[in-house]
């Protein structure tokens, strides 16, 4: 297999994914995106020597890669405590306690510094979005503001901390990829992405200054905040995700049964619920790694490495080379950790070659690998922030409509790119 034909399998997939979406009809896009992968992962499998059953071993072991596996279980433990904190009202009452504590005016930046604040002390994308996507969803539900724009700002948030939390996988993969300590890192981060923040924090204000609530809170009743408040602040405090939604599981169903909402049974059936509604996201993320192992096996993401370094000639050139390299592996793996993992020994000969920084180079890959991630509609955070989106709703919601108002991610790029313009164009003269 040569050239592009190597990543064949990658382009089927993102050309099926659009056609099916520009057909539109009744199907859901969960439905849309695992048709999707599996025309693709079928057509890579038959592309792929072997036996059929050797083909199929090398997709199964993708699928069940062990952190394709520990997703599930989030997913699962998420779904549970998602639909149970609903079921009983937990969602609903902190949303009231948000409203009596907010201003309409402020609610849009306040939901982004929760985000960002969370999501710096979790170290995780996807666990703030886990705690914050409910609140934000039962906000909309009260007032004029869009719902995919308060989703946006959740997911825009969650990865502040993702690409700046010492706990985060994103900062310890892109650290020691190139030989960095974090705190160097950390520093030229925070000059990168902070005038970015601060940027959001100000067009949302202005976005939401005539926000109205529609209707009007209830009491506050503490009791129903308290899981959800735990949650947050055990979080924070460094707990494990498993074992801040297994606490959160055990809170929700005590409160609910002590208040009558439910019986022990009931309860049971509710986390059931909950858990089965995650099912296409699992299936999804399975998928997917699958897919990835199978273009890996042929080689497309060293195809892809070879290539895109072709060509550098300036530091100018050489970081922006960097940043494309690990924008395109993340659109292949749709996991921004993956993508620098994979991509950073080439960007360190790179650094090293036109004397590049490692914590430059460092940042570079994270924030743009979070760039890319952000945007990604078949990426895990924003399905799984359409998924919470949809079981809290009981409408379908497509991750595609969270897109356009995806402003940070969006400003995590042009920061990248204007930064290495400048910089360059100072160092030249």
């Amino acid at each position: 297999m040569k050239g592009i034909y190597k990543l064949s399998p990658l382009v089927l997939f993102l050309l099926s994914y659009v056609g099916l979406c520009l057909l539109g009809g009744d199907f859901s896009h969960s439905s849309i995106t695992l048709v999707a992968f599996l025309i693709a992962s079928v057509y890579a499998m038959l592309i792929t020597k072997g036996t059929p059953s050797d083909r199929l071993m090398l997709f199964s072991k993708g699928a069940g890669h062990p952190t394709v596996l520990l997703m599930v279980w989030i997913y699962l433990m998420a779904g549970a405590f998602a639909y149970c904190a609903k079921e009983m009202g937990c969602i609903e009452a902190t949303v009231d306690m948000t409203l009596h504590l907010l201003p309409a005016s402020w609610l849009l930046p306040g939901i982004f510094l929760a985000a960002c604040i969370v999501s710096l002390a979790v170290g995780t994308s996807v666990g703030t979005i886990i705690q914050l996507i409910p609140i934000a969803v039962g906000i909309s539900l009260k007032t004029d503001i869009s719902l995919p724009l308060m989703a946006a700002i959740v997911v825009g948030g969650a990865y502040f901390g993702d690409n700046l939390s010492f706990i985060s996988d994103t900062t310890i993969a892109a650290t020691q990829t190139q030989g960095c300590q974090m705190r160097d890192k950390f520093r030229t981060n925070l000059a990168l992405v902070l005038p970015v923040a601060i940027i959001m924090i100000a067009i949302y204000y202005f976005i939401g200054r005539d926000a109205q609530v529609l209707e009007q809170p209830h009491e506050l009743d503490l009791l129903l905040v308290l899981p959800y408040l735990v949650v947050i602040v055990v979080a924070v405090c460094g707990l494990d995700v498993m074992q801040v939604l297994l606490l959160g599981i055990l809170l929700a169903g005590g409160i609910g049964m002590w208040r009558g909402t439910f019986d022990l049974f009931g309860w049971m059936d509710r986390l059931g619920t909950g858990m089965i509604g995650m099912g296409e996201l699992m299936l999804m993320a399975m998928m997917a790694a699958g897919l990835l192992e199978l273009i890996r096996y042929n080689g497309g993401i060293d195809y892809l490495l070879r290539h895109v370094t072709r060509g550098i000639k300036t530091k100018r050139g050489a970081e922006l080379s960097i940043a494309s390299l690990v924008c395109l592996v993340n659109i292949c793996t749709a996991n921004n950790t993956v993508a620098i993992i994979t991509a950073g020994p080439i960007a360190q000969k790179i650094a090293q070659h036109y004397g590049i920084s490692p914590q430059r180079s460092a940042s570079i890959l994270d924030t743009v690998s979070c760039f890319t991630q952000g945007l990604l509609p078949y990426g895990v955070q924003l399905l799984f922030a359409a998924t919470l989106v949809s079981q809290q709703t009981g409408q379908p919601f497509s991750p595609a409509s969270i897109i356009p108002y995806l402003f940070y991610p969006m400003g995590l790029g042009i920061a990248v790119v204007v930064s290495s313009l400048v910089r360059n164009r100072k160092s030249a003269s």
